[in-house]
């Protein structure tokens, strides 16, 4: 079903940057954003080669509460497909999904409310697709709670220890960002604020690194890409 580089991302751990965490009530949540699924779900699967379907999309519950703003539950059932890269074979998964919408107005608390329900079960479809989609923020063994990292002075953001790079994992989401570079038998790892290619024989390959973006540090001998460069 899945080709080999996509099974190897899959089973790779969730970067704790993806992280997100909230407060409710008493209770500190740990989730993943709806868009960052998504773009997820793009880079591994592929543009075209996933969709999903709202099954159903009913309301739930509507009161008042004590600010006197209208409260509405919503309650979504979505299919999810997943196709393999030559669309001959597919898994779909279900699963159901709650929102709540509290607004002013009628209208804005229905719109929140169904919006929030499809991507909450947008979300426990996908997570059955293991790490990458969030799956182990459900181990309430575990602790998913991200603490700030040291950030790298603004006028040496790009300085980046050689010897440090060695020692880094491959990014997951890099080994479909610069396939290319893969493809050579580099790879791509995150450094503090940035990404670095490492591997043998990178000078022979300095025209297709530089052809993903990637500037020369002469004074660390390294490639680098500024995260923020790379997602503007």
């Amino acid at each position: 079903m899945f080709a080999e580089k996509q099974l190897q991302v899959l089973k790779c751990d969730i970067s704790p940057s993806r992280i997100k965490n909230r407060t409710k009530g008493s209770i500190n949540l740990s989730y993943l954003e709806g868009f960052d699924l998504i773009e997820t779900a793009n880079k591994i699967f592929g543009h075209g080669n996933w969709s999903y379907t709202i099954t159903s999309l009913e309301q739930v519950s509507q009161e008042t509460n004590t600010n006197q703003n209208t409260v509405i539950c919503y309650k979504a059932l979505i299919r999810l497909m997943v196709y393999s890269p030559d669309h001959s074979k597919n898994v779909s998964k279900e699963d159901v999904g709650y929102g709540t919408g509290i607004a002013k107005t009628l209208a804005e608390a229905h719109e929140g409310a169904g919006k929030e329900a499809v991507t909450d079960a947008l979300k426990r479809a996908m997570r059955s697709f293991g790490n990458q989609f969030g799956n182990s923020l459900y181990d309430k063994s575990r602790n998913h709670h991200t603490t700030p990292q040291q950030q790298i002075p603004s006028n040496t953001q790009h300085t980046i220890p050689t010897q440090a790079t060695t020692t880094q994992q491959p990014s997951p989401q890099a080994q479909y960002e610069f396939t290319s570079l893969f493809n050579l038998g580099l790879q791509v790892v995150e450094q503090g604020n940035n990404y670095v290619v490492v591997g043998e024989d990178i000078f022979n390959k300095k025209d297709s690194i530089k052809a993903c973006g990637f500037r020369w540090d002469a004074t660390h001998k390294v490639w680098y890409l500024s995260k923020e460069q790379q997602a503007a």
